[in-house]
């Protein structure tokens, strides 16, 4: 099954935002699997304060943008926005288990801040470019799907405690949300302005990671940037 529909005025076939969005950023999502974070996490080494300050960073982030979505009067946004994309409780869950363990958790860093500064500006000028950065967040729970064991087996978390978040990938609610994104983004101008926004989210996301990968490996130092041009 491919992403695309054809044009009934023309013939041709014409490419779905979901698919340009999967082949657009697919160097982004290629470069951040190489990163410290993300080798020393599949090798079981990465230290538990890194884990627990990705959680910090991305609650900073997603209660913006999912602050921002719910408030959204944007047609398009409202279409594609729905409460089972909310993903602030989970992180809040996790992060409590963490600071009851711990006695306190990570402050997220400047890369964080800046993702949400960047998102409160994208809603106050373009509020469907918003769609961009959710189309990249909650892609990373589907890949967070296939982490969540390492992250369970590391630190021996037992009843989805602490890893709520990275157990919340869901392929249903996947389709129905890339469903509703293909049907209400279907002018390609709107497409490429969603585009770039998950491009610029990706490289909020890459700013995060390196910021966590700090003296993890050799990797850990490269500036995060696709291998190859989208």
């Amino acid at each position: 099954m491919t992403d695309t529909r054809t044009d009934i005025d023309s013939g041709t076939s014409v490419s779905t935002v979901t698919q340009r969005l999967r082949s657009g950023t697919r160097a982004w999502h290629e470069a951040l699997e190489r990163t410290g974070f993300a080798t020393a996490m599949l090798a079981g080494t990465l230290p538990l304060g890194r884990y627990v300050g990705q959680l910090a960073a991305y609650r900073v982030v997603l209660s913006a943008l999912e602050a921002e979505l719910a408030r959204a009067t944007c047609p398009s946004v409202a279409a594609v926005w729905s409460p089972d994309l909310v993903k602030l409780p989970l992180l809040e869950r996790d992060l409590r288990h963490f600071a009851a363990a711990r006695g306190a958790v990570p402050e997220p860093g400047p890369a964080a801040e800046e993702f949400v500064g960047e998102i409160r500006r994208t809603a106050a000028t373009e509020p469907r470019e918003l769609l961009g950065f959710l189309y990249v967040l909650e892609g990373s729970t589907l890949g967070a799907m296939f982490l969540c064991r390492y992250v369970t087996e590391a630190y021996r978390l037992t009843d989805g405690n602490g890893a709520s978040y990275y157990g919340s990938g869901d392929r249903a609610r996947w389709a129905a949300f890339t469903g509703r994104l293909d049907r209400a983004l279907g002018e390609p101008a709107v497409q490429e302005r969603v585009l770039a926004a998950a491009e610029r989210a990706y490289r909020h996301i890459a700013l995060i990671s390196g910021e966590l990968s700090a003296g993890l490996g050799a990797s850990a130092s490269e500036r995060v940037q696709p291998a190859v041009s989208p």
